[in-house]
């Protein structure tokens, strides 16, 4: 019974989600209400709340959510903050992005570019992910190093993570849009480790 209670609970997320992405699409995220969406979605606006806690999470939802530091903190003795990324990041493009819902991805990230309001919460997300990322770095590596360096690595991987969304919206699959990235993620990762002088151009 329980089962059924959290399939049904994630049912019901999903169609409000989905139902927000339309609205937001057609009429873009500053036109539409919370009640349309929770009218639109048939929940109450308190149902919608319990899934949602603002409407911008209704499209916000995964961004800045990648655990940097969870990884790095989590990661094995003998592995180094680079290299847990990079096998995070490889698991990544094999896994859930190359499974990922190429016309939902492209619509809500259009949704995003399009709201100043939605690209300025989605940096905030992205800054505080950075801090946590020097945060956990910095018990090793001293505060000012490990700013730096968490600088570093976040640019990287929201560079991977654009020319990925770029790829999707000029038209390849998720599974092509996921083996390019693939390729850049072991680039990207060889720069951090070996410095560009030492790293040949693929």
């Amino acid at each position: 019974m329980a089962g059924l209670r959290e399939r049904k609970k994630e049912q019901t997320k999903r169609r409000i989600a989905a139902v927000a992405l339309a609205l937001f699409t057609e009429r873009g995220f500053d036109a539409v209400t919370v009640n349309e969406i929770a009218d639109a979605a048939e929940v109450a606006k308190a149902t919608l709340f319990t899934y949602f806690p603002s409407k911008q999470s209704l499209v916000l939802q995964g961004v800045g959510e990648d655990d940097l530091a969870g990884v790095v903190a989590r990661r094995p003795r003998d592995q180094s903050p680079l290299q847990a990324l990079r096998t995070h990041f490889r698991g990544a493009a094999a896994g859930e992005l190359a499974a990922a819902d190429r016309d939902e991805v492209v619509a809500r990230m259009r949704v995003i570019f399009d709201s100043p309001t939605l690209s300025s919460a989605a940096n905030t997300l992205l800054y505080h992910q950075r801090r946590a990322l020097a945060h956990v770095l910095a018990e090793e590596h001293g505060q000012a190093a490990a700013t730096l360096m968490a600088a570093q690595i976040a640019a990287t991987v929201l560079t991977l993570q654009e020319s990925f969304f770029h790829l999707l919206t000029d038209g390849a699959s998720p599974e092509q849009a996921a083996r390019s990235l693939a390729a850049d993620t072991e680039l990207a990762f060889d720069l951090l480790e070996h410095g560009i002088d030492n790293v040949k151009g693929q």
